[in-house]
Formats: C-alpha cells, sequence, structure tokens
C-alpha cells in the first residue's frame, strides 16, 4: 500500500541532479526577479524583499504536488521538525518543497548568526521557530519534537541532504499500518551523494553490530531522515544531545518493539557550507550508544505491545479504501 500511495502522489522521476541544481540557482540568484519564475508560478512579496536567494521560490508554490489523496479531513496531522544553524543558503529549497498538506513546520534554531530566522519566516510566515535550549543535533531534535502538535511527525535536516519530495512515502508507510519509517540509503531506489568511502565501510561494521545486538535488518543507521507516529514518542525515551540521536531512535525502536518499515530515499550533497558531522568523533559517539544500550545502560523503553496508526478523535481516512480498491482492481486486470 506504501507503494501505491508513493507512485499516486510522488510520481516515479527521482532526478537528483535537477535538485541540487534548483538549489544552487537559488542561491546564486540575486539579481533574479519574478520573470526568472516558471510562467505558471504566482509571485510572491518575495521577489521585491530583498533576499535574493529568496526570490526563485514564491510563496504559495510548492515543488510537490498536493493530490486529492492527502486533503481528506479526517487525514493525520503532519509536523516536520528541522534543526538548523546558519543554513540561511540551503534553506530556501527546502522549506518551498515542503508539500502543501504539512500541517506545521518547526524550524529549531540553533543560535544561528545568519539570516537563517529570517529567511525561514519571508519563506513560510506560518513557521514555528524554536530556540534551541542547548546544544546539538540530538537536543535539537528532541526540543522540536516536544512542540510538534502534529498526529505523525517528520524529521527534514536543514542543509538538503533530505528531500521533501520523498515525504509521502514515509507518511503512507505509517499509514499502512508502520509505527515508525525509517528513511534507507541503501536499500533499492535509494542512494547518496554524501559518504566517503571510510565511512561507507565505517557504516556497514555499526549495522552489522546492531543486527547482532539488537536483531532487526535494518540496511542503514545513521540517516536523520524519519518519521513516526508522536504517539510513540515517550516508549522510546530519547536523552541524545549529538548526532547519535539517530541511531539511538533506530535501536530503541527495535528495543521497543515497534513495527518499523524502511523507505528508500536518496542523500543530497549539501550545496553550501561545510557539514558539522566528523566521521571518527561522531563514530565513536554512535559505537558507545549502541554499546550501552545492549547493557542496558541507556534509558529504559516501553514495551507494551503493537502500537499502530493511532489518531484520537479521528476516523479512518476514506482514501485509505479507496485506495484499497483501486489495488484489488488492479490485481484482478480490471
Amino acid at each position: 500500500m506504501a507503494r501505491i500511495i508513493l507512485d499516486t502522489a510522488m510520481g516515479t522521476d527521482r532526478k537528483p541532479a535537477s535538485w541540487r541544481a534548483i538549489r544552487q540557482e537559488a542561491a546564486h540568484s540575486d539579481d533574479a526577479g519574478p520573470a526568472a519564475l516558471p510562467a505558471a508560478a504566482e509571485v510572491s512579496p518575495l521577489a521585491t524583499a530583498g533576499l535574493g536567494s529568496l526570490k526563485q521560490f514564491p510563496v504559495g508554490t510548492r515543488n510537490v504536488p498536493s493530490p486529492v489523496l492527502f486533503a481528506d479531513p479526517y487525514m493525520p496531522r503532519v509536523s516536520v521538525v528541522i534543526p538548523a544553524l546558519n543554513e540561511e543558503k540551503n534553506l530556501p529549497a527546502v522549506l518551498w518543497a515542503i508539500p502543501s498538506w504539512v500541517h506545521e513546520v518547526l524550524l529549531v534554531d540553533g543560535r544561528s548568526i545568519d539570516r537563517t530566522v529570517e529567511v525561514a519566516r519571508r519563506m513560510r510566515p506560518d513557521i514555528r521557530v524554536i530556540a534551541q535550549p542547548g546544544k546539538g543535533k540530538g537536543d535539537a531534535l528532541r526540543a522540536g519534537f516536544a512542540a510538534a502538535k502534529g498526529d505523525i511527525i517528520v524529521m527534514l535536516d536543514a542543509d538538503g541532504s533530505t528531500r521533501p519530495e520523498e515525504m509521502p512515502a514515509f507518511v503512507g508507510a505509517l499509514l499502512a499500518g508502520a509505527d515508525y519509517a525509517k528513511g534507507s540509503r541503501f536499500m533499492q531506489g535509494g542512494g547518496t551523494a554524501d559518504m566517503t568511502l571510510f565511512r561507507r565501510v565505517g557504516h556497514g561494521m555499526l549495522v552489522r553490530l546492531v543486527k547482532i545486538a539488537f536483531g532487526g535488518n535494518f540496511s542503514d543507521l545513521c540517516y536523520g531522515y524519519n518519521a513516526f507516529w508522536a504517539h510513540v514518542l515517550p516508549r522510546l525515551g530519547l536523552d541524545a544531545d549529538g548526532f547519535e540521536i539517530e541511531t539511538m531512535m533506530n535501536v530503541r525502536a527495535l528495543r521497543a518493539r515497534l513495527k518499523v518499515v524502511e523507505v528508500h530515499s536518496y542523500e543530497e550533497r549539501r550545496t553550501f557550507g561545510e557539514g558539522r558531522l566528523r566521521a571518527i568523533p561522531d563514530g565513536l559517539r554512535v559505537l558507545r550508544t549502541i554499546v550501552k544500550e545492549r547493557l542496558g545502560l541507556g534509558s529504559p523503553v516501553r514495551v507494551l505491545g503493537p502500537v499502530g496508526p493511532k489518531s484520537p478523535g479521528r476516523a479512518r481516512p476514506r482514501w485509505l479504501d479507496d485506495v484499497g480498491n483501486l489495488a484489488s482492481r488492479q490485481a484482478s486486470g480490471e
């Protein structure tokens, strides 16, 4: 069912090169005006706002279609959490491509000294900016999770490495019955443009270690594109501050016996600036997290049996039945 949702809502033409070109053009087009926009685009006040990198991204226009499937009034609300630190050049393409059916976007700002917050608010006046209380990606994500109001929470990176147009696949996996949908760069259909051979080898060893220690069959461990039902968050007991938060989430999802589904995803290389991940120090933090979880030294998780989709006060989305009927007709050759 998740595949049907993906094909219907997202389409099948994945072009990493064009996505990267869009981000580069947006950040280099300081002199571009409304004439540079597609003919069908709605020209917004941003065209004369004085922020050149925003002129290619008009308000009211989205890079991702918003099909009827996601217009159902009983659709669970989706919150997108984006941790950011000095990402003014990369952020516009990310915000512009978020699907319009998303209920809310939360930017967790780690005390940026550039125009990250200004750019975010001009791009999306409805964005909720959360001041990060501490330091590190894990701390930022936990602050965003705590503030999110949606039934489903989706994690995105502000540097453009995670592609918002893939979001229907993650949400679709949850609506099809998963508790936790994790992105994978190493399954069929996925890929990465931002991993050295050294990191790839180390990552493979960590994935193997998790399989031995906790079971499961993950193909990716340290990727920041995940989505989950908000009501499963207390079962994970997250307390990591750094990049190891992604590994902690995946391992604790296994420990809590959540229904985890991997979704293929393509990781882009950041267009501007330097990444903050340090292969050896952060790799050691991930290793320590795995060892602590295996020895039972981490925070306890709650194992209460199957979770499944839950949206208090909301009925089953009508389009689920329509998709199921369509699949049945296709299978029978009608």
